[in-house]
């Protein structure tokens, strides 16, 4: 099977080549799919996009003109794909829904101990020999109230780790974890109690309808004064003004993200000799209580060989005209 990988990055190259094992035809190339790189497409029989790629109704068209039939993602993500349009137009696509919840969950508690504890600040100062203390104050975290926002995979491994530390434990999922309850003490809560209640808030929800947003004003409004935010969710989980506000005002005591809502136009590329067009990130990467990474929170050895080796999976189902385990249906399909 001929594949175009839209957005190869060097570091990720290795492990689908090696994945693949000879058994397709992979071209890779940086560019990211959108509307004007999709004629790119032209003569593939199958293409493989990144979270950062534009697979909307109008370049699934464009796919379909283009006689590509099968798209695989290398993300467990899939809401830059119109998964609507390729079911109605019979191209099949399938994600990796599991690649290393240990990874994301264990950046989220690098990101929470980092920010909690100065960890980016007093390295700056000790790489300029300045050994001064002011300002590095942080807190235990045993005994703080930790609220997790999706407690699914990712959420069940953050909420391990932070019932290690010895925090007590809020939820808040559509339905509960029955093993987390028992296990950890996890107590499920409504949205506001757990912003009530909350020392430091957790996002592990995918973006859809119901939680885009769904960190906005109001929840900040309820929020404990100085609570800690921490996303390694999705950055239109949050709406970034609202919580610039929060921070603003000392509502939020500091925020750690991995992901950015308009991080398509910023995160992936070396944009260090530009000045990015984008106030509210500048407004962001300004502010000493703000931490970012760049969406790297999957980059462990073990995360990129699974996404590797499933989207290697994934082609070889379709090239033996079998359906793969992980292909996305559209909901029309589904109640059909």
């Amino acid at each position: 099977m001929k594949v175009l990988v839209y957005s190869a990055k060097e570091f990720e190259i290795p492990y689908l080549t090696a994945a693949n094992n000879g058994k397709h035809k992979l071209t890779f190339i940086p560019e990211s799919l959108n509307s004007k790189t999709a004629i790119k497409a032209v003569g593939f029989d199958a293409i493989s996009i990144f979270s950062s790629d534009d697979a909307n109704f109008m370049v699934i068209e464009k796919l379909k003109e283009f006689n590509i039939k099968y798209i695989t993602l290398r993300s467990t993500g899939y809401d830059n794909a119109n998964i609507n349009a390729a079911s109605r137009l019979n191209i099949k696509v399938a994600n990796v829904p599991e690649y290393s919840p240990h990874a994301i969950a264990e950046h989220a508690v690098a990101l929470l101990l980092a920010l909690n504890r100065k960890i980016n600040v007093s390295n700056t100062r000790v790489k300029n020999h300045n050994f001064n203390l002011n300002n590095l104050i942080g807190f235990d975290l045993n005994e703080k109230t930790v609220g997790v926002i999706g407690t699914g995979k990712i959420g069940s491994v953050f909420t391990k780790i932070m019932n290690g530390f010895g925090c007590k434990l809020l939820g808040f999922d559509r339905g509960e974890n029955k093993t987390l309850v028992a296990n950890f003490g996890m107590e499920y809560v409504d949205l506001e109690t757990l912003c009530e209640k909350a020392d430091i808030i957790s996002l592990h929800v995918p973006l859809n309808a119901d939680s885009q947003y769904l960190i906005d004003e109001n929840c900040v409004e309820k929020m404990k004064p100085g609570v800690i935010i921490i996303n390694t969710a999705r950055g239109m989980v949050i709406n970034t003004e609202h919580i610039i506000n929060g921070l603003q005002n000392k509502t939020i005591g500091g925020l750690a993200m991995d992901v950015y809502e308009n991080e398509k136009n910023l995160f992936f590329k070396d944009r260090s000799t530009q000045i990015p067009i984008d106030d509210m990130f500048v407004t962001l990467n300004a502010m000493p209580n703000v931490l970012i990474t760049g969406h790297h929170a999957f980059l462990t050895d073990e995360a990129l060989t699974n996404i590797a080796e499933t989207t290697i999976y994934n082609l070889d189902c379709w090239s033996e005209d079998k359906a793969s385990k992980n292909e996305l249906y559209s909901l029309e399909a589904v109640t059909e």
